[in-house]
């Protein structure tokens, strides 16, 4: 990254076509260089010698020679080949005395998934599912095939099919929504101001009892606009594959009818046998008015919003990351039909995969780019079995840079937030998936999570079966949940903690945003909430993001941005510097129950570069454009294309992406700041770096320091960028702590801010 000209502020002693021909000679060839490259040994050694000599050689040699050099095989799932007996994963079996995988193969192009599915079959595997918004494939592959397998060069990355889980008014107080900026008045029965109309909210989680009195509307309608499940028994089971999976089949054709009958489960006996998509769900857009006069206001951030139930989940709270990506492209293919503006994402997968090429990762990008706000929980594995803090803790899909990604904070009980902290159990950046090129690993070390929201002992909608009392969650656990108020019939009530319940403040706070300015774009949306935020006192950037949601500053700058944004960003008529304001921006200061702050004019952008100044939001930016991707370096563009019109209405249903890696950029214009300066080196004993104060950094922000562009800033060709804040592959911190390989799932630990769910289930306190 360069900048042409900048005038500095600084803070003394900062430091500073996958053609049907080369897949015929790929297959042809001897060797793993061979294979990739040629259909003789001469030819693949001549290319070789060239390559070794630095002669000129066609741009796609060169890179199916750097492809040559790495694996494609995700590492956690190259460590169980390895080992010589099945290790405790559900995507990994013996058979006959033959070892099988449960795999997610991403292809190099849509075209090349059909070949791929055919050369499945021949080596004995079988396909169980296809994800075509992200040219994947779930499929059982017999072990001993695998690396053969990843050899091809229309296979681009190979990951297991990992297991998901659930990640885990006073709500309305401690969040910022009621002020008279947004909500002037709420109680049990009424409340009057900017509550969700006319937005959708799509629950990715274990379903939503849809017969709770929370999902009514004033008027008694119910809120939960439609109940599908993505339950792949198939997959679950490694039973014969499902032949239904048409979900990118043409609108109004029998075989998306076919498959919309299949996934329905609006007359379903039970919708969320686990407990936990109910509860997130209230949070999200929860309205109390029928709850029992004895029991508490449990109305959430986004009361009159539409709710979308996506089953993911079953009713043990298990999942596979192939049904997380299903219900992500029926979210991602009915989004214009429904007005679904925001998805919620409270499950999280174990991945030691980059961001780059993790498939849970790509579908949630995917949505990105599809105009959908994603919000993702950032994992409760805050801390380890003896207590210590954890960092590089993010799970997947919260490592991906489009996200929102969430981090909990506990409100102590009160609604006042000068005694508010980020949670122990609340999981640190930065994310550390893996990208292995050329032989070398290559960390993300991602800035993340963005923000933190309330998560701690947080009150919302109980989910109950008509077949068997409490859903599962409360069942086993009503001495951690259970609350002492009279329990009426659909109006329970229990108390959740964890960063699934953080996650669904910022869902509804996003849907109130996107009521009062329907044109915003998702990372422009994402960027008000983080410039809005409230710094906690003490907490790091990789600890709490840019700080506190601020829901009345966030909606505030929303109102100030133009309301055709997102559509002139869609036509590209917008040059990096226009004008996009109707009014100009409020004051960067919200008293919120007493409490008076600054916002922290922290904006998270480039994967690991922090940028602020009001012009980010006075004047377009590339970065604002939703198909824009940017970390590591790496620009990547997702580009929706959506089924022709023939009986609906044009740019209706996508019917798939392309994706384009961009080489020169410009992400922002003059008048931004890049702050990353600022922030230093990385070391936890002097606080800097990424373990920097957030409100140091902010302070430092409003007096004028950073690096203030006089011109635009530029993504060039072979510019390493050196501006952000790296960690190294193997640093060790001098306080002993390793960034460990991947996230560290901790299990069995004890939380005294109340309840998480860990990988083995609910942990009690």
């Amino acid at each position: 990254m360069t900048t042409q000209t900048t005038t500095s502020v600084m803070r003394p002693g900062t430091d500073a076509s996958r053609s049907s021909e080369r897949r015929r000679l790929a297959d042809a060839c001897d060797g793993t260089f061979g294979r990739l490259v040629g259909r003789s040994g001469s030819l693949c050694a001549a290319l070789a010698l060239l390559l070794t000599l630095g002669a000129a050689v066609p741009v796609q040699a060169k890179r199916l020679a750097e492809r040559a050099a790495h694996t494609k095989v995700a590492h956690d799932l190259g460590e169980s080949l390895n080992t010589p007996h099945v290790v405790r994963k559900r995507w990994a079996r013996e058979r006959n005395g033959q070892r099988e995988v449960q795999v997610i193969i991403t292809a190099e192009s849509s075209d090349d998934m059909r070949g791929l599915a055919r050369h499945i079959e021949r080596i004995g595997g079988e396909v169980l599912a296809r994800h075509d918004f992200i040219q994947s494939l779930t499929a059982t592959v017999p072990a001993r095939h695998l690396q053969r397998l990843s050899e091809r060069d229309d296979v681009a990355h190979i990951a297991p099919n990992r297991d998901t889980i659930s990640t885990y008014s006073t709500l309305e107080r401690i969040s910022g929504a009621i002020s008279s900026k947004v909500r002037s008045s709420s109680t049990k029965t009424s409340y009057s101001g900017t509550d969700g109309t006319g937005v959708g909210i799509a629950i990715v989680d274990s379903g939503i009892q849809r017969n709770h009195l929370a999902f009514k509307s004033g008027s008694g309608a119910n809120r939960v606009q439609r109940s599908v499940t993505m339950l792949n028994t198939s997959v679950a089971n490694w039973t014969t594959a499902s032949t239904s999976a048409a979900y990118s089949a043409e609108p109004n054709s029998s075989a998306r009818t076919s498959y919309e009958t299949a996934i329905n489960n609006l007359n379903a006996a039970v919708h969320d046998g686990w407990g936990h998509g109910t509860h997130v769900a209230s949070v999200a857009g929860g309205f109390a008015k029928y709850v029992h006069s004895t029991t508490p206001d449990i109305t959430g951030v986004a009361p009159n919003a539409k709710l979308y139930d996506v089953k993911v989940l079953s009713d043990t709270g298990s999942g596979t990351v192939s049904d997380a990506i299903e219900g992500i492209q029926w979210v991602i293919f009915h989004a214009r039909e429904y007005n679904i503006k925001v998805m919620n994402l409270s499950i999280s997968a174990r991945s030691t995969d980059s961001w780059r090429v993790d498939p849970l990762a790509a579908a949630a990008r995917a949505a990105v780019a599809a105009g959908i706000t994603v919000v993702v929980a950032a994992g409760n594995y805050g801390r380890d079995s003896q207590g210590r803090e954890n960092f590089g803790t993010i799970g997947s899909p919260g490592h991906e840079p489009s996200v929102i990604t969430v981090g909990a904070v506990n409100f102590k009980n009160t609604n006042g937030r000068s005694d508010d902290v980020v949670a122990n159990f609340s999981s640190r950046g930065p994310t550390r998936g893996a990208f292995n090129t050329g032989g070398t690993v290559v960390r993300d070390n991602v800035l993340k999570p963005d923000l933190v929201a309330p998560g701690n002992r947080i009150i919302g909608a109980g989910a109950w079966t008509p077949t068997g009392g409490w859903s599962r969650i409360p069942n086993l656990h009503w001495s951690t949940v259970g609350l002492s108020y009279a329990q009426m019939s659909n109006q329970e009530v229990i108390q959740m903690s964890g960063t699934s319940i953080a996650a669904p403040v910022v869902a509804g706070a996003a849907a109130l945003m996107l009521q009062v300015n329907p044109g915003l774009t998702p990372p422009l949306l994402k960027a008000m909430l983080q410039y809005s935020a409230q710094p906690i006192a003490g907490a790091t950037l990789v600890q709490q993001g840019a700080g506190l949601i601020n829901i009345e500053g966030a909606v505030e700058m929303a109102k100030s941005v133009r309301s055709d944004y997102a559509s002139l960003v869609e036509q590209g008529q917008l040059p990096v510097g226009s004008s996009i304001l109707t009014n100009s921006l409020p004051t960067a200061n919200t008293t919120t129950e007493g409490t008076n702050f600054n916002w922290s004019r922290i904006v998270y952008a480039g994967g690991n570069h922090i940028l602020s100044g009001d012009a980010l939001f006075s004047q377009h930016q590339a970065i604002w454009n939703p198909r824009f991707s940017w970390a590591n370096g790496i620009v990547r563009m997702t580009v929706p294309t959506y089924w022709g019109n023939f009986g609906y209405p044009a740019a209706t249903f996508v019917k798939g992406f392309s994706v384009q890696d961009y080489t020169s950029f410009q992400p922002v214009g003059a008048g931004v700041n890049v702050a990353t300066v600022l922030a230093g080196s990385s070391s936890l004993t002097a606080k800097t770096g990424i373990f920097r104060a957030t409100s140091q950094m902010s302070g430092w922000i409003w007096g004028g320091s950073g690096q203030w562009l006089a011109q635009p800033l530029t993504l060039s060709q072979g510019i390493v960028l050196s501006e952000g804040i790296v960690l190294s592959e193997g640093i060790v911190l001098s306080e002993g702590i390793v960034l460990s390989e991947g996230i560290v799932l901790s299990e069995g630990i004890v939380l005294s801010e109340g309840i998480v769910l860990s990988e083995l289930g609910l942990v009690m306190e």
